[in-house]
């Protein structure tokens, strides 16, 4: 259905995903539309095993996520005061779990909604702002210690590729380059070179779909990790005494941010990929000639003489 167009099953996953939840207005379009930007949230957790529905809340739309203990999760944005950005795009998170029986088993899983008190320290969540895929592992996280995850997180350990397909020829653990090898300094440039030029020589679009997975996979693909890069880069540039190591932090804390952002924008890319038709050209008919093929000479009748007057 027009809900679940981009949740369409594959060969690579383990598991299938979670049904969609079942009620009259899973088939009305603001409703699709509202599922449509939650996508990147619910996706995840239905691959889970993970039962999930968009809901209206105090002033807000929500996710919630039923457990197999009767217990639920809401993962919200911002309600008190509202948040002003539109749907499935909060400047953050609010996760918690319910039960409807017993409140002892309510608790707080994930919160990265920035503080507007500058008088209040900002929480570590508070960094990851609006990014689906540090909530998905805050959940993870949990929902393992508790016995809550139906399945473990999809698509676990490299590669992502099918078994066919040569493995990629990544950097060694050994060291980030030797100097002495001049070819081998940017080998993790390299290795995205290589995957580039593999995308180039892809002989269908199911083939390109597999690359892509390589980079947009939300947990082990090369955008996450690369946002995770940055975020640890900036923790590192908070260690020095100089005061531009925290100018310098925010900056690549920001630039991890837009990283996962942009992760989250192609999250449906790799499927919209495996789904494209090859464009296959008209077969060529027989090339018709322009004229009649030319006739062989007619024979000459014999010269008569000539009479003279």
């Amino acid at each position: 259905m027009a809900a679940d167009r981009h949740s369409a099953p594959d060969t690579r996953r383990t598991v299938p995903l979670a049904p969609l939840p079942d009620h009259r207005d899973v088939d009305t379009p603001w409703w699709q539309e509202l599922w449509r930007r939650h996508a990147h949230v619910t996706t995840p957790l239905r691959e889970r095993g993970l039962e999930c529905d968009i809901q209206f809340s105090l002033s807000a739309y929500i996710v919630r996520v039923s457990l197999p203990d009767g217990s639920y999760l809401i993962i919200s944005p911002p309600q008190e005061p509202p948040s002003a950005r539109p749907p499935g795009d909060p400047e953050g998170w609010i996760a918690s779990r319910e039960h409807p029986a017993d409140q002892a088993l309510s608790e707080a899983l994930y919160d990265s909604v920035p503080s507007d008190d500058p008088g209040t320290p900002q929480r570590p969540e508070a960094l990851h702002g609006g990014g689906a895929q540090p909530l998905i592992a805050a959940i993870d996280h949990r929902l393992a210690q508790l016995g809550l995850l139906p399945h473990p997180a999809p698509f676990a350990g490299p590669p992502y590729l099918p078994s066919s397909a040569p493995t990629l020829q990544g950097p060694t653990a050994s060291g980030v380059s030797d100097p002495a090898d001049p070819a081998a300094v940017y080998v993790y440039g390299d290795a995205l070179r290589a995957l580039t030029d593999r995308l180039n020589g892809a002989e269908s679009h199911a083939d390109a779909a597999d690359l892509l997975h390589q980079i947009l996979e939300p947990t082990d693909g090369l955008l996450a990790q690369l946002g995770e890069f940055f975020e640890a880069a900036g923790e590192k540039a908070k260690e020095a005494e100089e005061g531009d190591g925290f100018d310098l932090s925010y900056d690549l804390a920001d630039a991890g941010a837009e990283i996962r952002s942009l992760a989250e924008v192609l999250h449906v890319a790799e499927e919209r990929m495996r789904t494209l038709t090859p464009l296959v050209p008209a077969p060529r008919r027989p090339s018709t000639p322009a004229r009649p093929p030319s006739l062989p000479p007619r024979a000459l009748p014999p010269a008569q003489p000539r009479h003279s007057r």
